[in-house]
């Protein structure tokens, strides 16, 4: 009778780590920051049709880089429990943490249990009344969540990114200010990110119920011009 190979767990979640950052490392960054009116994602997508940054609900984005198919199913899961969340109870309970949450445990889940970990990371948005409200959670494949403040980047080099975005100063700036500083920072010093390839969206403190927008291809150029 053959003898099982033994695998040292932390051997096991190490090599599963490594498989989900190398799947992550080899698509394009997305950058997420706070400006005057709300909050911006902007990510490099040369794409027009799949989109890395969408609308959750009335005051929450959605956005994921990786493996495309599998945050977008993640995206879809986090829509309906937000809908039968507010249908239950109010508009006003669906937030963004519990959001972050839920996909925390989805996502630790998958790490250890399914044949693959997912190769995605994800990041859930939440625009507050004012500066003080906003919440940005950033949710990796193993489901650690992070808790950041006013900036942070999803995928490929995201400490030197974020780094060069803080330095940009384009955190608290206007949109425009914002958008080009984030283009900047993904890009690195040594390449130009065009405007055709830069997909943005705002969460806009615009007083209204919905406040997620997607920026046309055409103030995009503009605000980068």
């Amino acid at each position: 009778m053959n003898m099982p190979f033994y695998i040292p767990p932390e051997q096991f979640m190490k090599d599963r780590a490594d498989f989900a950052r190398k799947g992550i490392a080899r698509g394009r960054a997305l950058a997420a920051l706070r400006w005057q009116g709300g909050l911006a994602l902007v990510a490099e997508n040369p794409s027009t049709t799949l989109h890395k940054t969408s609308e959750i609900y009335d005051r929450i984005a959605f956005a994921g880089v990786g493996k495309y198919n599998e945050f977008d199913q993640l995206r879809v899961a986090g829509v309906r429990a937000a809908d039968l969340k507010g249908y239950q109870f109010s508009r006003r309970d669906v937030d963004a943490r519990s959001l972050a949450n839920q996909y925390a445990q989805i996502l630790s889940h998958l790490f250890g249990e399914s044949p693959k970990p997912l190769e995605v990371e994800i990041l859930v948005a939440e625009v507050g009344d004012d500066g003080e409200g906003d919440q940005l959670f950033h949710i990796f494949y193993d489901g650690t969540v992070l808790d950041e403040r006013d900036a942070c980047v999803l995928g490929g080099d995201a400490e030197a990114a974020l780094a060069r975005l803080r330095e940009s100063g384009a955190v608290g700036a206007t949109l425009r200010e914002a958008l080009r500083g984030a283009v900047s920072a993904l890009g690195g010093p040594e390449r130009r990110i065009p405007a055709s390839d830069v997909e943005a969206s705002v969460l806009e403190r615009n007083g209204r119920r919905r406040c997620f927008r997607r920026l046309t291809d055409g103030e995009v150029a503009e605000l980068l011009a």
